[in-house]
C-alpha cells in the first residue's frame, strides 16, 4: 500500500484551491455587494470614516485634518483625488490639491484602508481675511454624488486675499495606510 498517490492528489488538489482564491469574482458570501463590479470606483456609502486633527492653535498656524476611510464593500479602486469644499455661512470654497502630490490609482480590498490629508492656514477670528468655516465637504473620485459632511471646529481658515480671495487650503492625494 503507497501513500504517495494520496499524498499527491491532496497536495495537487490544496494547490489548485488556493490557486483559486482571487479571480477577481465575487463570491457567494458578497451578495450586498453583487450590484458593484470588483475594481471598479470606490463608493462613499462603502466606506467607514474617522477624522483626525492636529488643529492650528493660533493665527498664522498650519493645521491638518486627516481623514481615513475603510473599505467595507467589494474591492474598489480610487484614482485622483478627492473633492474637498469648506462650507461657510454665505459660501462654498473648493479645495485644490496640494501642488506637491501625484494623482495615482489605489486599489482598496474589503477592510482596506487608505487615508488623505487637508492642510490649512488658521484665519484670524473676525477677519474679513478669513473665512469662518462650519463645515467641510468631501466626495470621492467616480462617485461625485454621494458626500460626506465633517463639522469644522478648527478655527477659521485663513484667505489669500482680503473679503474672498481663495481659502489656504489644500487636499493630499490617498496615501496607503496598515500592513
Amino acid at each position: 500500500m503507497r501513500p504517495f498517490p494520496l499524498t499527491l492528489a491532496a497536495a495537487l488538489a490544496a494547490t489548485l484551491l488556493l490557486t483559486g482564491c482571487d479571480d477577481d469574482k465575487t463570491g457567494g458570501d458578497d451578495v450586498k455587494n453583487a450590484d458593484r463590479k470588483s475594481g471598479s470606483a470606490c463608493a462613499l456609502g462603502d466606506m467607514g470614516v474617522e477624522v483626525g486633527a492636529g488643529a492650528a492653535p493660533a493665527a498664522g498656524d498650519t493645521g491638518t485634518v486627516t481623514v481615513t476611510l475603510t473599505n467595507k464593500g467589494a474591492q474598489c479602486s480610487l484614482k485622483g483625488f478627492p473633492g474637498v469644499d469648506l462650507l461657510a455661512e454665505d459660501t462654498t470654497t473648493s479645495v485644490s490639491p496640494d501642488e506637491a502630490a501625484k494623482a495615482q490609482t489605489l486599489t482598496l480590498g474589503e477592510g482596506g484602508t487608505t487615508s488623505f490629508t487637508i492642510t490649512y492656514v488658521r484665519g484670524e477670528a473676525g477677519s474679513e481675511k478669513s473665512l469662518k468655516v462650519h463645515k467641510a465637504s468631501f466626495t470621492l473620485p467616480g462617485d461625485t454624488k454621494t458626500a460626506h459632511d465633517l463639522t469644522w471646529s478648527y478655527g477659521e481658515v485663513a484667505r489669500t486675499a482680503m473679503g474672498g480671495g481663495a481659502a489656504q487650503a489644500s487636499v493630499s492625494g490617498f496615501e496607503t495606510s496598515g500592513d
